[in-house]
């Protein structure tokens, strides 16, 4: 059917009434950051949104910490408003990923939780009142990479295998001041080079717009994958005066806002300002779409669960289970033991009764015999 060219009723304000409903709503973004301790992590996330969103952690707790041997989910929910936009901002840290010598399945508890996360969603969407869904799902997963200089090692390739087909995967190599600017760069091509071998799945912006500065934007930003980057909460400042964000050092200070020396820039810009709608979407239209599709039937039920179980937790129950099971036998035996006595006593018994049937029978034999005697009158 042909399309019309109508004038003058108001069809062309529908993305104004759009964008007036999705204004009046606000959104929530959730952000995982996945990385070993001393990363950055708290202080990449405190200087993204300039604000003590995590506190700090005590350095000895750190060490008891690693005794569990665990990983662990914390979340920190926070609104902003600027402007007033709100959004409810989710941050997922993982504290104690990659912190011990046997990592072996240290994965599984941030795969449990995005794939967790997703099927509530699904759930809430199949229920007949969806009016107050709660979205916790993962909009994007920050992977921290420590300055080694080398490559990805064998965790960080099993981990990002896994999160980059459940949420849009954004690698971030911390510290990258600890790093001269060539070994960055070999740094980074490594990096690069383990991703397109391994087949990792990261987070691929939309770069063509029909803007040229938004396009030569976009490709800037993606060119800089992976994103090294400076963190830092502290004002300093400069040999020429200007007070910046960074640290200093004894050769001079490195600015975290500064696009020469690292590129937080480009990552808050992606994050925040040019991308966050699009990594929405991206969770709603890729991940999310894909989790659905292989965990509802035809008839929209959900055919199963994405709950896995914790490797911790399934030693504990085989642990419980050969408990559980021990002490059965242990029942099994006293019962045994206890019914052959019972036995015993039963058998003793029906010897004492019958000789005290014999005994009686005797008796009677006896005084049948007497009353024979006696003659009778």
């Amino acid at each position: 059917m042909p399309s019309k060219q109508v004038e003058g009723i108001g069809i062309a304000n529908l993305p104004n009434q759009r964008h007036k409903i999705v204004f009046r709503k606000g959104c929530t973004f959730t952000i995982l950051v996945v990385g070993e301790s001393g990363t950055g992590k708290t202080t990449f996330i405190n200087t993204l949104f300039t604000t003590t969103l995590r506190e700090y952690k005590d350095p000895s707790k750190r060490q008891k910490l690693q005794t569990k041997k665990t990983v662990d989910i914390e979340v920190v929910r926070v609104e902003f408003e600027e402007k007033g936009f709100n959004v409810q901002l989710n941050v997922v840290d993982t504290p104690g990923f990659g912190d011990y010598t046997n990592n072996k399945d240290s994965w599984i508890p941030i795969i449990t939780f995005i794939e967790g996360q997703q099927e509530s969603y699904l759930r809430q969407e199949l229920q007949p009142m969806r009016s107050d869904i709660l979205d916790g799902r993962v909009h994007v997963c920050l992977y921290f990479l420590p300055p080694s200089g080398h490559s990805l090692r064998p965790l960080d390739v099993e981990t990002m295998k896994r999160i980059g087909t459940r949420a849009p995967l954004i690698p971030v190599i911390a510290k990258a001041d600890s790093l001269s600017t060539q070994e960055l760069k070999d740094f980074k091509d490594r990096i690069r080079d383990a991703l397109d071998h391994h087949q990792i799945n990261v987070y691929s912006a939309p770069i063509v717009s029909e803007d040229e500065s938004t396009t030569e934007r976009n490709r800037s930003i993606m060119a800089a994958m992976p994103f090294a980057i400076i963190g830092s909460e502290e004002d300093i400042v400069t040999p020429d005066g200007r007070r910046v964000k960074g640290r200093k050092y004894p050769w001079g200070v490195s600015e975290a806002e500064n696009d020469d020396h690292c590129d937080f820039k480009k990552l808050r810009s992606l994050l925040i300002r040019t991308h966050m709608l699009d990594l929405i979407t991206t969770t709603e239209e890729v991940h999310y779409e894909s989790y659905r599709s292989a965990h509802v039937d035809a008839n929209g039920k959900i055919i199963k669960s994405s709950i896995k179980k914790d490797s911790k937790f399934k030693e504990e129950e085989d642990a419980l289970r050969r408990r559980f099971t021990e002490q059965v036998k242990q029942e099994e035996s006293r019962f045994r033991q206890w019914e052959q006595r019972l036995i015993a006593e039963r058998d003793r018994l029906n010897k004492d009764l019958e000789q005290e049937h014999g005994h009686i029978q005797a008796l009677t034999l006896e005084i049948k015999a007497l009353e024979e005697r006696v003659p009778h009158k």
